[in-house]
């Protein structure tokens, strides 16, 4: 249990110590190469320091991470420069190469910013370190507040309004139509059901067509199978899918085949006793 107890303390006392940063320098270098070199004191609290840079200028920043007990330089495993905006919310973090000596430099070109600078305005950019290592307290160190050209609003994309709200739609329902009255609708339909048989009926009276064996023993078979087909396509119509109406229709066709034969040989043999 000792051990355990032992083990704990030792564990809060190395997460205890902390890392701190010595020799913070910053430069600003102008277009003719001239630099203006100024050391820096980070604290955790907000910084009271303001940097100022133009286009064409560009920004040197150089520091070492050391132990804050000891004073020996270390490498932390996490290092980052947290460039935020308090005005708009925007923020950008930008990794930095740490040396095994705990070296570090870092240069901020407005002719090519890194992609990690958040979008500028008026307002400064807040500069924090953080820093973090295994066997060390994590580091939040308040470097400067930087100011920089406002950068330009970003172009327009082409399908940007598709993603806005749009106006809710409003549908326009056509009234429902007028059904004619009944008497209308009947004079119609009889007209569609009786014109046409009494059409067929009257022909049909006038060429006077003889089909005086259609009902006989030889050809009646044939006669049914015809209507069976009818049949079967109104069946097919109402509720039968194309496999059954395909099955039922091999079956009746063969049977249509040899009772057509056998009612034409019928009606050859009437002819040929007919002749004699």
């Amino acid at each position: 249990m000792k051990a355990v107890c032992f083990l704990l303390l030792l564990g809060a006392a190395v997460q205890a110590v902390k890392l701190s940063v010595d020799s913070v320098k910053y430069s600003i270098i102008s277009a003719k190469g001239e630099p203006s070199t100024k050391s820096l004191s980070p604290t955790e609290k907000s910084s009271s320091e303001v940097v100022t840079i133009s286009q064409d200028q560009t920004l040197k920043l150089s520091f070492q991470v050391v132990d804050k007990v000891t004073g020996k330089g270390v490498q932390p495993e996490q290092a980052f420069l947290r460039f935020y905006d308090e005005q708009s919310g925007e923020e950008g973090i930008q990794p930095v190469r740490v040396t095994s000596s705990g070296k570090a430099k870092f240069d901020l070109s407005l002719a090519k910013p890194p992609a990690s600078l958040p979008p500028t305005s008026s307002a400064p950019l807040k500069v924090t370190l953080l820093l973090g290592a295994s066997s060390y307290a994590p580091a939040k160190l308040e470097l400067f507040n930087l100011h920089i050209p406002a950068s330009h609003p970003a172009p327009t994309h082409p399908d940007e309004a598709k993603f806005h709200i749009l106006p809710e739609l409003a549908h326009t329902f056509r009234p429902d139509p007028k059904l004619p009255a009944r008497a209308v609708s009947a004079l119609f339909a009889g007209l569609v059901l009786v014109v046409p048989w009494t059409i067929l009926l009257g022909l049909w009276s006038s060429i006077s067509p003889r089909v005086p064996r259609l009902f006989s023993p030889n050809i009646l078979p044939f006669t049914a199978s015809l209507g069976a087909f009818e049949f079967l396509l109104y069946r097919y119509w109402v509720d039968l899918k194309l496999g059954d109406v395909l099955t039922y229709g091999a079956v009746l066709g063969i049977v249509t085949v040899f009772t057509g034969r056998h009612a034409l040989a019928s009606i050859a043999d009437r002819r040929l006793g007919n002749q004699k």
